[in-house]
C-alpha cells in the first residue's frame, strides 16, 4: 500500500463485548434505578417544602397578611395541612418515571392564579444550583449501570 496509513490492532474484544452486553442488559431494566430516583425526588421535594423554596432555590412568595390571619397566624407556605407535600409520589411506567401529586390544586399553587391573587410558588421540578438533583440522578443511574461490571 502506497502513502500513509494507520494500523490498529484490537485485543480483548471478547472482554469488551462481554462488558457491553452487561451494560446493555442493565439498561433494559431501569426499574430499580427509577425507584431509587423516585424516592430521592420525594426526599428532595420534601426538603424544599421545609425550606419554602422553588426547585431553582428561589424563596416562595410570602403569604399575604390576610392569608396569615385566615390561617390563625400560621405563616408556613403550602404546608397548612401537609397534604400537598405528603402526596408527592412517583410511578414507573416501563421506561418512564413520572413524579408529582394527584392534587389538582397543586397546579394552582405551582403556576399561580392571578385572577384570585395567588402567586406562583413552583414546588415540583428538578433542583438546580445548590441542590442539584441532576447530579444525584446521574449518580444513581451510573451506579445502576456500572457497579460491579
Amino acid at each position: 500500500m502506497a502513502g500513509e496509513f494507520i494500523s490498529v490492532k484490537v485485543s480483548g474484544e471478547k472482554e469488551i463485548a462481554k462488558l457491553l452486553r452487561k451494560l446493555i442488559d442493565r439498561g433494559q431494566s431501569l426499574e430499580p434505578a427509577f425507584a431509587e430516583i423516585g424516592e430521592y425526588l420525594i426526599e428532595s421535594h420534601q426538603e424544599r417544602f421545609k425550606l419554602e423554596v422553588a426547585p431553582d432555590g428561589t424563596p416562595w412568595e410570602p403569604l399575604s397578611p390576610r392569608t396569615i390571619s385566615a390561617k390563625d397566624g400560621d405563616d408556613r407556605i403550602l404546608q397548612q395541612s401537609g397534604i400537598l407535600r405528603d402526596t408527592l409520589t412517583y410511578q414507573i411506567l416501563g421506561d418512564e418515571l413520572q413524579f408529582g401529586t394527584d392534587k389538582e390544586y397543586s397546579a394552582t399553587h405551582h403556576f399561580g392564579r392571578e385572577a384570585d391573587g395567588i402567586p406562583a410558588r413552583p414546588h415540583i421540578g428538578l433542583a438546580t444550583g445548590q441542590w442539584d438533583d441532576l447530579d444525584e440522578i446521574t449518580e444513581i443511574l451510573q451506579s445502576h449501570l456500572l457497579d460491579n461490571i
